[in-house]
């Protein structure tokens, strides 16, 4: 999965969940730039981030991979 592929995913299931990027940015104990960059594609998350990623939208983490 391409990290654009992967941003918009990730945007999906965070609008799904009606969390704004600062809401899921809180939970994921990052900045909302960061998740911008995320969703945009900018930026490739690190395993241990997809954990972080997915315990904040109460997800499994296959479903932010698969």
């Amino acid at each position: 999965m391409t990290p654009r592929q992967m941003g918009q995913r990730l945007k999906r299931l965070r609008e799904a969940r009606g969390l704004s990027q600062y809401a899921m940015a809180d939970k994921a104990g990052i900045s909302r730039q960061y998740v911008r960059k995320l969703e945009a594609g900018l930026s490739d998350p690190t395993f241990g981030m997809l954990q972080r990623l997915a315990k904040a939208l109460k997800v499994q983490l296959i479903e932010l991979v698969k």
